[in-house]
């Protein structure tokens, strides 16, 4: 069954216009005073950065790809980053990460020290769905259309707008409506295959878009759930990890993958799914991969990025010491790889933009001004 998240507490005054008469405003549990502090400072320096960096159009730029092995191989060459700049093009993705970045930090479409850049990366985004729903832009695919499609929900739950309303609702439906036979998503609209991490992104969109009003079939979201359920590794070493896939090539392969169990374990537990039994082995493997994903190999690499996208969000909503021991390594390697102009660099993956719009939203957790990140 699909449960809501209800908006809970903040550890700061929310800014105008967010509701939060709901909560009692007390120090998350989970975050000291001064690290708070600190990672603020840290992410305020980052939206300076990603402001001095969004296109006239209201866009990010960045390369659009996807991973193969360690590597991030392109998909349009000629719409790369430089391409994109020439055409007035973006990143979708990319963007929509950067508006969730700043919403994080409280800054809404029509109030806020960045209240410009908030209502520019909203209206290109709305200008980026075409008519049955799809949001994209420079080749960018269902990954991009499921976190363009979160953010125009959270934004438009902040600050009601009917064109922001209209293009989710579109959004919505083709999400709705290119689910397939297993129950998932996969890379374009309408694939038969499916995997674990576009589905989730897909879920997560959902779950935001239905938090705020919009209609959401249930028997979709437990079709997906499902799925995610199924793909829980029985028995044997990894027992009570989640593969990649279960159904076609690659099938029941992936089982220790670091944002893969991140995803999932975020999937079921935006869902209500809290047992023990099944948050215990996932949390246990993050808490031991952590250190290969943030060892300096990779700490510039799409891996660290978008598997802490997931783990933060894990931890968080299970809460206790793991998630404070957690937090307090996440932001203690953030601190250290930020850049003096204000940026985290992103070397494999779609780019700078990207690493520093995922490093602020993380840092700006114990503001909890974003619902995914509110029990």
């Amino acid at each position: 069954m699909w449960i809501a998240c209800a908006l809970l507490t903040v550890v700061a005054q929310a800014p105008e216009g967010v509701d939060a008469s709901a909560s009692t405003r007390e120090e998350a549990p989970w975050c000291s005073p001064e690290q708070a502090v600190r990672c603020a400072e840290a992410a305020d320096r980052g939206l300076r950065w990603l402001a001095a960096q969004q296109s006239e159009t209201g866009c990010w730029t960045g390369h659009v790809g996807h991973k193969q092995q360690d590597n991030y191989v392109l998909l349009y060459q000629a719409l790369s980053v430089d391409g994109q700049r020439r055409s007035g093009h973006g990143h979708l993705g990319v963007t929509a990460l950067c508006g969730l970045a700043f919403l994080s930090g409280g800054h809404l479409p029509d109030r806020g020290e960045h209240a410009t850049v908030v209502q520019r990366a909203t209206d290109y985004v709305v200008r980026c769905g075409i008519e049955n729903g799809y949001l994209t832009d420079s080749g960018t695919r269902m990954y991009s259309h499921a976190f363009a499609t979160l953010f125009l929900a959270e934004v438009y739950g902040m600050a009601a707008n009917d064109a922001a309303r209209a293009a989710l609702e579109r959004a919505v439906t083709l999400i709705v409506d290119c689910q397939n036979a297993h129950g998932g998503w996969r890379y374009n609209p309408f694939d038969r295959e499916t995997d674990m991490s576009v589905t989730v992104c897909q879920l997560q969109a959902l779950r935001a878009a239905r938090n705020i009003g919009i209609r959401v079939p249930v028997a979709t979201i437990d079709r997906a759930l499902a799925y995610v359920q199924a793909s829980r590794v029985p028995d044997g070493p990894s027992r009570g990890l989640f593969y990649y896939k279960i159904h076609g090539r690659g099938a029941y392969q992936k089982e220790r993958e670091y944002a893969i169990n991140a995803a999932a374990l975020t999937a079921l537990t935006s869902a209500g799914i809290h047992d023990a039994d099944v948050a215990d082995p996932v949390l246990e493997f993050l808490q031991g991969e952590y250190a290969g994903v943030a060892s300096p190999g990779y700490r510039a690499h799409y891996y660290f990025w978008y598997g802490n996208y997931y783990a933060a969000q894990a931890f968080y909503q299970h809460g206790g010491s793991r998630c404070r021991s957690f937090f307090a390594r996440l932001a203690d390697d953030l601190l250290a790889t930020q850049m003096r102009d204000g940026r985290w660099r992103n070397d494999t993956g779609p780019g700078d933009a990207f690493g520093t719009a995922v490093a602020c939203i993380l840092l700006q957790m114990p503001k909890q001004y974003l619902p995914i990140f509110q029990r």
